[in-house]
């Protein structure tokens, strides 16, 4: 059964990996009030049998609040909006307090990407170099070019045990999809696929952004598992289905038709940093007093930005002072 839905995100879940650019029209300019007005959610089902799992979201409005932070390029911000949305599908299976971080790195001019998201639905991330963007590939966003398809996928959940789950895998695509499902296949022994898409207009906007992760649960049903299989083949590219107004309800009933399932949950989703004035001060402590020191040689004033939401710090040099005074 594993090979089954490794299959799958081999040979299938490619078709949900582009992201085209598509021309500004009366369409996507709906789309765009229409999420506004909705706001990002996700949605997380199981069957009757309690045999197979789908959540599915919409991200349009985080995706393009982190291009916005981050002032990604086309290539770069559909890279970032795949795998935020990626977190944001990992991060529902999860409880409330409990957070998952996952770590790209590749051979491509992106170099890396970074998302953490917590169990409450509120997701962070960037990338090493935002001012990537690449010619298209076969009409999509050529996303494992720019991050590359030699590399790993870390993943870090912090489950509030003693210690947190590490897992890692090679990139299997660079595509960020395929990936993640490989990482869930291979490394937790969870056969999944994983569809995420993200729609970037021509002034950089993100007009449409969403996903969807089906996993199957034991015992395995063979045959509603090559059922759901050939289901998510035919499908249109969640990009597609995306720009039509498909809600993540919609998503989820292509998928599960004519097999009963009911709703667990619905939650919002958004962008949300931890970073304060309070931590980066913890973060300026924590190098010690002799490179605190050093740091303050030359300077009078410090800007310091978060690099998961780029906000700025501006610290004075005599405030640096006093916390130095303060090191025991």
């Amino acid at each position: 059964m594993p090979c089954l839905i490794l299959k799958v995100v081999k040979d299938l879940i490619k078709q949900y990996l582009g992201s085209p650019k598509r021309k500004i029209n009366a369409h996507s300019s709906r789309m765009k009030v229409r999420e506004e007005c909705m706001g990002d959610y996700l949605v997380r089902v199981i069957t009757e049998e309690k045999n197979i799992l789908g959540l599915a979201c919409i991200t349009t409005n985080l995706v393009d609040e982190a291009r916005k932070r981050h002032r990604t390029y086309p290539t770069a911000t559909a890279a970032l909006g795949r795998a935020l949305t990626g977190g944001e599908l990992l991060g529902a299976l999860l409880d409330s307090g409990q957070r998952i971080a996952l770590k790209f790195t590749g051979n491509g001019p992106l170099k890396k990407i970074i998302v953490e998201a917590e169990g409450d639905g509120t997701v962070r991330g960037y990338v090493e170099v935002p001012n990537v963007d690449l010619p298209l590939r076969n009409g999509k966003f050529d996303v494992g070019g720019a991050l590359g398809r030699k590399g790993f996928l870390a993943v870090t959940k912090d489950l509030r045990l003693k210690e947190p789950y590490n897992g890692l895998v090679k990139l299997y695509t660079g595509e960020i999809a395929s990936d993640i499902a490989y990482y869930l296949t291979e490394s937790e022994q969870i056969p999944s696929a994983v569809g995420l898409g993200v729609f970037v207009e021509r002034d950089g906007s993100v007009t449409a952004s969403g996903g969807f992760l089906i996993q199957s649960l034991p015992p395995a049903d063979e045959v509603l598992i090559d059922g759901l299989a050939n289901r998510i083949q035919d499908m249109p590219p969640v990009t597609s289905q995306l720009r039509d107004g498909k809600t993540p309800e919609d998503l989820l009933a292509s998928v599960f038709e004519g097999i009963p399932y009911h709703t667990l949950e619905t939650r919002q989703l958004s962008f949300r940093c931890l970073c304060s004035r309070s931590r980066v001060e913890q973060a300026l402590i924590t190098l010690g007093r002799k490179q605190m020191e050093e740091v303050m040689r030359d300077k009078e004033v410090f800007d310091i930005s978060c690099h998961f939401c780029n906000r700025s710090y501006v610290f004075q040099r005599d405030h640096l002072m006093r916390l130095l005074n303060e090191m025991h």
